[in-house]
């Protein structure tokens, strides 16, 4: 079912705001018959009638207009999710620029949730204030020029007055939820490290840290309160002055102290409580838009947090797409590089220039160099994860480029230095929920890795978020056994998998690796002399503009 769209929703509200107009004509009218004695029990009871049907009508379309401007609100929201989640997604994770993992979940969740108030109640404050004043002005200039006058002159003055409040509210609520964000990327930072700190006996100055951000928040928090108050105060005075103003002027006037202000006669009874009625109704949307002013400069900057989610990043080749590989028999691929350069954006040196890369089907290849010089950045161009800046990358003959990126890496493996893995069994994050990867599948991929009986011992029994439960040497033949279960993978790409890891440990990995490797193109970057021992092929990159064949 479609949604209406929200210009429909903010017509709806305005109409209720103008039926106003006929009930204070009624109540008006019921007065000026009473004050003449001319009270009858009949058209009492039809104006009665008629007046709660203007009532129910106007309740109605009020409600039904807010209610069309949620849901339309909630789907658009809704886009800007997603489209900030495609902008995550289609970015290089090489890229050191991308948002920072607390930050981007605070602006899809807390910060994007402040844009729903935004579209669906200040947008329709704004369009009534500029109908329903002017309705009700022209309305009242039909009994009285001179309250007519009061109420346009008196108007201007909180406009103006909220311009000032707005600025600084607008800074206000950016600055508020930049420190939410980095308070949200701060925590997750130090929960991902948290046994690191513990180790560190850095737990303490943390907890210090920790205390002064959110110090920071609160102070920033209360500040934003705080103009918001200011704003309501602001639009409540001058709106009571300007009704005050009517008020004794149309007091005096049926008095006999101020004969001026009507259309060549003076003002009836019915006349002044028309003007009285319509007086409070005039200011009520600029009070509206006074307690929704803190909604646009929240949902303004929510709706700035997501846009910068897919700014000034390294675009991924391919975007997050993923394409099923081609059905039939499998063969290793050849991977050449030919006179590949690329540098990061915003930094001079470039980690790789004019390089060139043969590696045969099948082969094995190690990538050596100090750090810095470049590993992880060939590794991530060979994966389609960073498309160089000249030159080209062919796997099996084919150059790659954004329209196959996709294709091509769903046949590749990437064994990181920091795999991610979820809070489920073992069998669970080998599965990763691929049609293709079956039990059986599973069993022989931890077996391969060595895991079968870590498997066996650990059961049911669920890993904790980012592999809580492993050592870091299982954590990289899970990671192992994740590619292994793949039956359409041919090619690997390992980045670093023995750093940090004592002998034992890291003859295991290499062990597990070498086995995963078996009948597949493998490319490690490390510097283990170990690994590369048993490689048995190598290239260093220390040259600026090496060339290296590898069989």
């Amino acid at each position: 079912m479609s949604i209406p769209s929200a210009s429909f929703g903010i017509a709806l509200q305005t109409f209720a705001a103008l039926l106003w107009l006929p009930q204070a004509a009624l109540l008006a009218w019921v007065a000026q018959r009473l004050a003449a004695g001319q009270a009858g029990l009949d058209w009492l009871a039809l104006i009665g009638g008629s007046f709660l049907v203007l009532a129910l009508a106007r309740a109605a379309a009020d409600a039904w207009g807010v209610r069309l401007s949620y849901a339309r609100a909630r789907a658009q929201v809704g886009e800007r999710r997603r489209a900030g989640l495609r902008a995550l997604a289609g970015a290089s994770p090489f890229d050191a620029r991308r948002v920072a993992a607390g930050a981007a979940a605070s602006a899809l969740a807390e910060q994007a949730e402040a844009i729903t108030p935004y579209l669906t109640r200040y947008r329709a404050a704004r369009v009534k204030v500029q109908v329903v004043p002017l309705a009700l002005a022209a309305a009242v200039a039909c009994v009285s020029w001179l309250a007519a006058l009061i109420l346009v002159f008196t108007a201007p003055l909180i406009p103006i007055f909220m311009a000032l409040v707005g600025w600084r509210a607008q800074a206000a609520s950016e600055a508020h939820l930049r420190e939410l964000g980095s308070l949200n990327a701060y925590v997750l930072d130090r929960l991902r490290g948290l046994a690191s700190l513990r180790g560190l006996g850095a737990l303490a100055y943390t907890r210090r840290r920790l205390r002064a951000l959110s110090q920071s928040l609160r102070i920033r928090t209360m500040a934003v309160l705080r103009i918001a108050f200011l704003s309501s105060a602001v639009l409540e005075l001058f709106s009571a002055l300007g009704v005050a103003l009517v008020a004794v002027y149309v007091g005096f006037h049926l008095l006999g102290q101020l004969p001026f202000g009507a259309w060549g006669a003076s003002l009836s009874l019915g006349q002044g409580v028309f003007v009285l009625l319509l007086a409070p109704a005039f200011f009520e949307p600029l009070r509206e838009l006074a307690s929704v002013w803190h909604d646009r400069a929240a949902g303004e900057a929510g709706e700035a947090a997501l846009a910068a989610l897919g700014r000034e990043v390294l675009p991924l080749p391919g975007g997050a797409s993923a394409a099923a590989p081609a059905a039939g028999a499998r063969v290793p691929p050849e991977v050449r590089l030919d006179a590949v350069s690329f540098a990061y954006p915003g930094h001079a040196s470039a980690p790789l220039r004019e390089f060139s890369l043969e590696l045969a089907a099948g082969g094995h290849l190690a990538i050596t160099g100090d750090s810095g010089a470049g590993k992880s950045t060939l590794l991530a161009l060979v994966a389609g994860l960073l498309a160089p800046d000249s030159g080209r990358v062919l796997i099996q003959g084919e150059t790659l480029h954004g329209a196959n990126a996709a294709r091509l890496r769903a046949r590749m493996a990437w064994v990181g230095q920091r795999p991610h893995f979820f809070a489920a069994t073992l069998g669970g994050n080998v599965r990763l929920g691929r049609p293709g990867v079956d039990a059986a599948a599973v069993r022989r991929a931890l077996g391969l890795a060595h895991l079968d009986l870590v498997a066996e011992r650990r059961g049911a029994a669920r890993l904790g978020e980012g592999a809580a439960g492993l050592s870091g040497g299982e954590a990289v033949r899970l990671a192992i056994a994740r590619a292994a279960a793949d039956p359409a993978c041919d090619l690997i790409l390992a980045d670093e998998p023995t750093a940090h890891l004592d002998r034992a440990t890291a003859d295991a990995v290499i062990d597990s690796l070498l086995a995963l490797g078996e009948g597949r193109t493998l490319l490690v970057a490390t510097h283990d002399p170990r690994l590369v021992a048993r490689l048995g092929c190598s290239v260093e990159l220390a040259d600026p503009a090496p060339r290296a064949e590898a069989a």
